[in-house]
């Protein structure tokens, strides 16, 4: 049996949003052994659907589609769906409800628009969606079953795995009591930072040579993530093939590997960082020029933070890091805002200011101006001041300001995350260049 992906929307066709929902969706349906042999994306333009729809219903087992259940004049999918396959449009009253006591839930007047989200093709399975306003539906059509969901990504994923996976399954455990067998499927999603792409296959060949597990790559700046996918005739048998292969993994590529989940990469950074600093009973602090305050808003997105994350310290300005920080005056004079020594400076001061345990600083020429020959866009230096000393390094990253920000941050929680763990302090190979460094405790 095979899967469709259909994705609606004319913001998707002109490029305004990222059409991220085909790999949610596509990841999810393959932990049931279901290849998507065809993903389209139409316009809100009744022609195109009815096209793709009838198209999909021809050649597909399930076809799975998001965007256009909302209650805008250019949200047609339930519609168009009806009228392509003659079917009239039939009210639900408890979806009415529903999205009645949605909105006095959150106390906005619902408008008379909204009452066409609770019409569905007749002979349709609604599907709840308990956190929005848009429940979706199935309707049988010969071979297919079409699923319509919303196009907001976190209601589709509550639907996906809530209401449609559910069915999905239903129907193919009936397809397998009739004769057609299935292979049970494993998967997980490894985060890894530090090594490229490429850089990840070549030390991770020989292991998927066997044919016992296929490995997947996905890059998602500044992390690379691997997923292997195990299949076997019995769940016992795929999950020990993703488990030795998990293993296998994690002993050749060590700390690059930070986290790990099932359909999405369950752990970031920032929250692999606070688990660590929660079950060592440690604190930190941030003092951040050129990342200013990403890597205190990365640890305040984690729920709970609160328990290890003390505060940090915008120091933009040198004034900022004199006063705010105590860099001395002369320090910054001689050496400059991004040079070791003020990064230094910066990382022991908001340590001492806080009482942290551990202080991460960031000093840096995130560009696109303001380089030298000496100091040339890209630089940045990064320090972490702890009780066993602090370690500063020094990194080139040829890329835009945004991503060196990223990717400054980045380097800055993966330091902790290793101190933590007892791993050598290092950035990214894939775009360092050069610059000096330090073993921690020294200075100059």
């Amino acid at each position: 049996m095979n899967a469709e992906i259909i994705t609606i929307g004319d913001e998707l066709m002109r490029g305004e949003i990222v059409d991220s929902n085909k790999a949610r969706i596509a990841e999810r349906l393959l932990l049931h052994d279901l290849d998507t042999r065809h993903q389209v994306s139409v316009l809100d333009d009744p022609a195109d659907m009815r096209d793709a729809f009838v198209r999909a219903a021809e050649r597909s087992d399930f076809v799975l589609v998001s965007g256009g259940l909302g209650p805008t004049r250019d949200d047609l999918t339930t519609e168009v769906l009806a009228e392509t396959f003659g079917r009239k449009l039939e009210l639900d009253p408890p979806s009415l409800e529903a999205i009645e006591a949605f909105f006095a839930r959150v106390g906005r007047e619902m408008v008379d628009a909204n009452k066409k989200q609770a019409y569905f093709p007749e002979d349709a399975d609604v599907l709840e969606n308990p956190i929005g306003t848009a429940p979706g539906f199935s309707i049988r059509e010969g071979r297919a079953t079409f699923f319509a969901m919303p196009g907001v990504p976190r209601e589709l994923d509550r639907m996906m795995d809530d209401q449609v996976l559910p069915r999905i399954a239903s129907r193919l455990a009936e397809e397998e009591e009739g004769g057609a067998a299935r292979r049970v499927v494993r998967a997980q999603l490894l985060a890894t930072f530090g090594l490229g792409e490429s850089t990840l296959e070549e030390e991770l060949r020989d292991l998927m040579r066997d044919g016992e597990v296929e490995l997947g790559f996905r890059t998602s700046f500044p992390d690379n993530f691997l997923r292997p996918v195990a299949r076997a005739a019995t769940a016992g048998e795929a999950d020990a093939k993703i488990e030795k292969a998990v293993a296998a993994i994690r002993e050749r590529l060590g700390p690059v590997v930070y986290g790990a989940g099932e359909t999405d990469a369950k752990d970031t950074m920032e929250s692999v960082v606070g688990r660590l600093l929660t079950e060592a009973g440690k604190t930190v602090s941030t003092a951040e020029s050129c990342t200013g305050g990403l890597i205190a808003e990365r640890f305040t997105d984690v729920p709970g933070s609160s328990a290890y994350f003390l505060g940090g310290v915008v120091s933009y300005s040198n004034e900022a890091k004199a006063a705010m920080l105590g860099v001395p005056e002369d320090v910054l004079e001689a050496h400059g805002a991004v040079s070791e020594p003020v990064v230094r400076a910066m990382a022991e001061g908001t340590r001492e200011r806080f009482g942290s345990d551990f202080g991460i600083a960031t000093s840096g020429i995130s560009g696109p101006g303001g380089g030298t020959a000496d100091k040339p866009v890209g630089l940045v230096w990064i320090a972490l001041s702890s009780e066993a000393g602090t370690h500063a390094d020094s990194f080139v990253f040829q890329v835009d300001r945004s991503r060196h920000r990223r990717l400054t941050a980045q380097v800055g929680l993966d330091w902790i995350r290793r101190s933590l763990i007892g791993a050598e302090l290092v950035g990214p190979s894939l775009l360092r260049r050069s610059g000096g460094g330090s073993a921690p405790g020294g200075s100059k």
